[in-house]
């Protein structure tokens, strides 16, 4: 069975790429910003009620009003000595910013699982997410494997998973492109410090319109 999800195309880019922000602090350590704009926009063009989440073009996403929206974001999920290390510190911001940003017009509604879950649970975690149509921020810290290098410590999105008889294999988006992996590699770090996985559902407050 193969799920994935109907993705974001911003310039011809699977998605967006910290690399676009214009503070360099944001491009070096951005990446959960990032993460977080390309689920605003996401639930802006995919999910009822949600348009008012991205203030601009939305038929014609670009790099420069990603890098807008990044701006926007900067002070909730702004890069930090030790980074956003945490599912928790993650929620917070976006919580943050959905309150102050948007005027309290929208709730966000999580669901984590941390990086010592069993790996069967973090695979079932997965594919009810993607089923219902979540894009979910992944967080890697440290891993033995150096394939993984160019995402330890970092944030990025699954967008969809793929039975295989090597076990489940993830859809990711991260720096403006599309990459699988199995989960089962992802997620045995070899380190003690674990990441993990957020499930995220942005939906107007109740009775307002948000169109």
């Amino acid at each position: 069975m193969r799920e994935e999800l109907k993705y974001l195309d911003i310039e011809g880019h699977y998605g967006g790429d910290q690399e676009w922000f214009s503070y360099f602090s944001m491009r070096f350590g951005g990446c959960a910003a990032a993460t977080a704009c390309e689920l605003l926009l996401y639930h802006a063009l995919y999910r009822e009620g949600c348009r008012a989440l991205y203030p601009y073009d939305i038929g014609r996403p670009t790099k420069a009003d990603f890098n807008l929206l990044g701006k926007r974001m900067r002070p909730y999920l702004k890069p930090r000595a030790g980074g956003i290390s945490r599912l928790s510190t993650y929620t917070e911001g976006l919580s943050r910013y959905l309150r102050e940003e948007t005027g309290g017009k929208f709730l966000l509604e999580a669901e984590s699982l941390g990086g010592d879950a069993p790996e069967e649970e973090a695979e079932a975690f997965v594919r009810e997410g993607i089923r219902r149509g979540i894009p979910m921020p992944f967080l890697l810290l440290r891993h033995q494997d150096p394939q993984f290098s160019e995402i330890t410590w970092h944030w990025f999105l699954l967008t969809g998973y793929e039975e295989s008889g090597e076990g489940l294999r993830v859809v990711y988006g991260t720096y403006g492109e599309r990459y699988t992996a199995l989960l089962s590699s992802l997620w045995d770090t070899g380190h003690e410090q674990k990441g993990g996985i957020l499930r995220l559902c942005i939906r107007p407050a109740h009775g307002e319109t948000a169109g």
